[in-house]
């Protein structure tokens, strides 16, 4: 329901406390029966709340009390009130045309819409103080507000991480080659993964043929398959992840020519066309003195 100004006045004046008796009848009469008036007037009195919880209770000192008594006539006995003798009638005057009313409704009612919006002004000034200075009170000093309007307290955790550079390990290479001649493969070992790198140089494919590559090591009881070596330039696996380095390290490396796919038992077929060992390329990094 839209209401004018008149009726959103009284309902803050009512939260505020400022109506006379008449008026707030009138406002209590309009509440029993509107419910949207009702829910008008108590929105103004939460807005209003605000202020109630700023400002705590003080006790008036005892001459502040005598002061008011001593206004009010109450500070000592009342002597009987005398009231003064009437004047006499006066003559009748000359009995002549009555004078037209004047009709004043206009002016009372907008002088008590006058005061009524001087109010609501005065109102909303002071609402529009007490909010500037709740939040200066709330930056600046917390501690002097209640706890509901105190902030809270927000932490917040920052994780810093710290990169460390890896080190770079050591690799190990073997050229897998026939009788001293030019490397047919390139075998790249990393020291600490010890996932491996073969890298085709000289080796030419042959039709329906594999070639697979071996780990032959006193101490095992036979060599071990590396697996088939692709058709590609690169082959990289991580197969050796299982042996210890010492093993990996001191192992011959043996190519055999294979049946398309690879050995079918597990165990080297054909003839070993191309051997070699690992020597060190790249040593280990080294701590940095401090």
């Amino acid at each position: 329901m839209a209401y004018s100004e008149d009726h959103i006045a009284l309902a803050a004046e009512y939260a505020l406390g400022t109506l006379d008796a008449d008026e707030r009848a009138q406002v209590e009469t309009m509440m029993s029966v509107d419910k949207d008036f009702t829910a008008m007037v108590e929105a103004w009195q939460r807005k209003l709340g605000v202020l109630n919880q700023m400002v705590g209770s003080i006790e008036p000192r005892p001459e502040v009390w005598d002061k008011i008594k001593t206004a009010i006539g109450h500070s000592e006995p009342q002597s009987p009130l005398v009231l003064p003798e009437a004047p006499p009638p006066p003559a009748a005057p000359e009995v002549s045309e009555p004078a037209a009313p004047v009709d004043t409704s206009n002016v009372i009612r907008l002088s008590a819409q006058a005061r009524r919006w001087r109010n609501i002004a005065t109102l909303t000034t002071a609402m529009a103080a007490a909010l500037v200075a709740m939040i200066a009170t709330q930056l600046y000093q917390p501690d002097l507000l209640p706890d509901g309007l105190r902030p809270k307290v927000r932490t917040r955790v920052v994780e810093v991480k710290t990169t460390v550079a890896p080190t770079p390990s050591a690799q190990y290479v073997a050229l897998l080659q026939k009788d001293s001649g030019s490397p047919a493969f390139i075998l790249t070992v990393d020291g600490t993964t010890k996932n491996f790198t073969v890298r085709r140089v000289g080796a030419t494919p042959e039709p329906g043929k594999s070639y697979e590559l071996w780990l032959v090591s006193d101490k095992l009881q036979r060599p071990r398959s590396l697996g088939v070596i692709g058709g590609n330039d690169f082959t990289m696996r991580p197969a050796l992840a299982s042996y210890d380095t010492d093993t990996v390290n001191k192992a011959t490396y043996a190519v055999t020519v294979e049946p398309e796919g690879g050995s079918p038992t597990g165990v080297a077929t054909g003839p070993i066309v191309f051997t070699g060992k690992l020597i060190e390329s790249v040593p280990p990094a080294t701590a940095a003195p401090r």
